[in-house]
């Protein structure tokens, strides 16, 4: 063991020495793994901030809950039969609630009516303008897990009244009153005067399409008033138990079929819609991304380990001498072996480290350049990186180490 100790050592400094004596060639022969590295990092980062991203936006529908609504989230095929299905209707919701109170055991807690609408808000001179506006009862706070900045949502008897009051989004509130706080403030909902109940928190975006903090919500009967609801509803539905939403869901079909009033036989005209249609979107583009990745990180490792195979067959000739003198003074084939390897699997390893710097630079980058972008740069991915770069030396150094290790010293000692 101590011998072996010894050899490694001895040829670690032989390595390293030899490195330094040749460091342009050392820094271009580890370019290929450089940009390997870089490469596979940067693919991981991607797929981990989509990962993120995705998760932290689908918190934000909500794990428990189930939308009801005229059409399904994914693709559809007949166009025809989704665009003839009647309109979910707000009072649909109401029925509904009645069925979960008289079934026994039930897997759903509470269906909530949701309608929405674009328009603009006003105070004074300030004006944010395409402001997604929900109106929906005080229940929404049962199926929300939005906080507050300040102030609360509607209760009860505001809700039934039709109080025109409003809750803004943190992006809305902080446009139409910079310096001031909102609460029992009066600003114009489509031209209509509402009352600033509450503030949302900072909520952020949905996969970088939607905003959660450019949103207004009202009370579904205020909504109502001067909106209407010809275009239609969705019901979101609380789960008491996630663990069984299958089960949940089939409850819930039954039930909107009854809602309904559809016979045996017929079809569904309506659609269950869960975090979980996005996730099936979404498994693609990440294979996607991974394919891709791994095509060009391979390509860029092939390379690279060609490129080190070269070179240290290169330094195997130059040192031939070296290596009969070596071996005829008592160097085992191990430590000639050890040697090359140990060259090889360096200059990978230098490789390695600088595309991790290039890659943790680039991902700086991206963060101060678009902070909301979601990238996630992981200690796994170093760990990865190192792995892969000792691997590539591994292979690419094995053959010229194999071959020195075999040279026959008294050939060697004569090689010109």
């Amino acid at each position: 063991m101590k011998r072996f100790f010894y050899e490694f050592t001895e040829s670690f400094r032989i390595a390293l020495t030899q490195i330094l004596a040749n460091k342009m060639r050392s820094v271009l022969t580890a370019l290929g793994v450089i940009i390997g590295i870089v490469a596979v990092t940067l693919m991981g980062t991607a797929i981990r901030g989509i990962d993120t991203g995705f998760q932290n936006s689908l918190a934000m529908l909500g794990d428990d809950v189930v939308y009801v609504q005229k059409w399904p989230w994914g693709g559809v095929e007949d166009w025809w039969n989704y665009a003839n299905r009647p309109n979910v209707k707000p009072r649909d919701a109401e029925t509904l609630n009645r069925i979960i109170s008289d079934t026994p055991k039930s897997l759903l807690e509470v269906a909530v009516p949701v309608v929405a609408r674009g328009v603009a808000i006003k105070k004074d001179d300030a004006k944010v303008n395409s402001v997604f506006i929900i109106g929906t009862t005080a229940d929404y706070a049962r199926i929300s897990g939005a906080e507050y900045k300040e102030g609360r949502l509607f209760n009860d008897t505001e809700a039934s009244a039709g109080r025109q009051v409003v809750v803004l989004g943190y992006d809305v509130a902080e446009a139409l009153f910079p310096n001031v706080s909102p609460l029992e403030q009066t600003v114009l909902v489509g031209g209509q005067p509402y009352t600033v109940i509450g503030v949302f928190a900072k909520q952020g975006e949905f996969l970088g399409l939607f905003s959660f903090d450019n949103q207004a919500v009202l009370p579904l009967n205020a909504f109502q008033k001067y909106f209407g609801t010809r275009r239609g509803a969705e019901l979101r539905v609380k789960v008491k138990d996630k663990s069984q939403l299958q089960a949940a869901k089939e409850e819930l079909t039954g039930a909107m079929r009854r809602v309904r009033g559809q016979l045996p036989g017929e079809r569904d005209n309506f659609s269950l819609n869960e975090q979980q249609a996005f996730k099936a979107q979404l498994d693609p583009i990440k294979s996607g991304i991974a394919m891709a990745g791994l095509f060009i990180t391979g390509l860029s490792l092939f390379v690279g380990a060609i490129g080190i195979m070269n070179i240290t067959f290169v330094s195997v000739k130059e040192r031939t001498k070296e290596i009969g003198t070596r071996k005829a003074l008592g160097a085992r084939r191990r430590s000639i072996l050890m040697q090359f390897l140990i060259e090889a699997v360096s200059i990978c390893l230098i490789g390695g480290l600088a595309g991790m710097v290039v890659s943790f630079a680039m991902f700086l980058g991206v963060r101060s350049a678009a902070p909301n972008f979601p990238v996630e740069f992981s200690p796994d991915l170093v760990v990865v990186s190192m792995l892969v770069s000792v691997i590539t030396g591994i292979v690419s150094g094995f053959a010229p180490a194999w071959g020195a290790s075999r040279l026959d010293p008294v050939v060697a000692l004569r090689y010109e």
